[in-house]
């Protein structure tokens, strides 16, 4: 078996990101048929057949799976290496939390007024972005890494509290304050079912919520659905997006948060990612 190069392994991807042949010669500036043919060309190389092709369009086999995962990866590599290199007129690439990236927002323009020449690409995903693999140069995240090449910083911890909109706190609520005996008798909003384990989810449960009138993935569907008075919800303390809501007293504290910074430690000499990482923690700090 050949080694395949990255010119034949981009075109794997491209046809996995794109369905079909004529998709994926367009995304690559090249003709179907010679997509075509340079798929082939892997193919043999390879000595295993990769894509099921039909009228429909194409379908990979399990073995192509994991030659897409290494083209990414080689992907990620060469972007990481092309942003490094245009440094420090170029792109730093950060990822956050969903619901941190409004807050991080403002201290990376804080921070870009400082380096004009530098243009910043802000990630909000509820997925952890692979720093260790260049997805991202830095990340904000709500669990410590594992990693032997990043370096990690703990940021800050914020504690979650319930919130309403003015109007349901006058409507139904206006004493402000929670009795975990009343809790029952409010319909609460909060993330989907994938996320139930995490802390302030559990904490809204503890409180004695039962009903979930509103779930969603999205920080922002969530805070809008309290704006229009839908049920309670469990914000950061110190989230931005709670200036117009009200607070609500409980007697159970919330939990807390942790937040960690982490980048690759092939980046520590880089004087874009210090000034960045500064920035982010003196923006943190301030938010204690």
């Amino acid at each position: 078996m050949e080694t395949p190069s990255w010119d034949d392994l981009r075109i794997l991807l491209a046809v996995y990101r794109a369905g079909s042949l004529l998709a994926a010669g367009k995304s690559l500036g090249l003709s179907t048929s010679t997509t075509a043919r340079r798929l082939d060309a892997l193919e043999a190389a390879l000595g295993c057949q990769l894509v099921y092709r039909s009228q429909s369009g194409t379908e990979l086999k399990p073995d192509a799976l994991r030659m897409v995962r290494l083209a990414e990866g080689i992907e990620h590599g060469l972007d990481a290496l092309r942003r490094d290199q245009k440094m420090p007129a170029g792109t730093l690439r950060v990822s956050v939390p969903d619901g941190m990236a409004q807050t991080l927002a403002r201290a990376l323009i804080a921070f870009r007024q400082e380096h004009p020449g530098l243009d910043l690409e802000l990630i909000g995903e509820n997925r952890m972005a692979d720093v260790a693999a260049r997805e991202a140069d830095i990340g904000v995240r709500l669990t410590r890494s594992t990693s032997n090449v990043l370096v990690e910083k703990h940021l800050a911890s914020f504690r979650f509290g319930l919130f309403a909109s003015a109007d349901y706190i006058r409507r139904n609520l206006p004493t402000r304050k929670l009795s975990k005996g009343e809790a029952s008798m409010h319909p609460f909003i909060g993330l989907d079912e994938r996320w139930k384990g995490l802390p302030h989810e559990q904490w809204m449960r503890a409180l004695g919520a039962t009903r979930f009138a509103f779930r969603s993935s999205s920080i922002d569907a969530i805070v809008e659905a309290v704006r229009q008075g839908a049920g309670i919800a469990a914000f950061l303390e110190k989230d931005p997006r709670n200036a117009d809501l009200i607070r609500i007293d409980t007697d159970i504290a919330g939990p807390t948060q942790p937040f960690y910074l982490v980048y690759h430690r092939d980046l520590r000499r880089q004087p874009h990612v210090r000034a960045a990482v500064a920035s982010i923690e003196a923006y943190m700090r301030a938010l204690r």
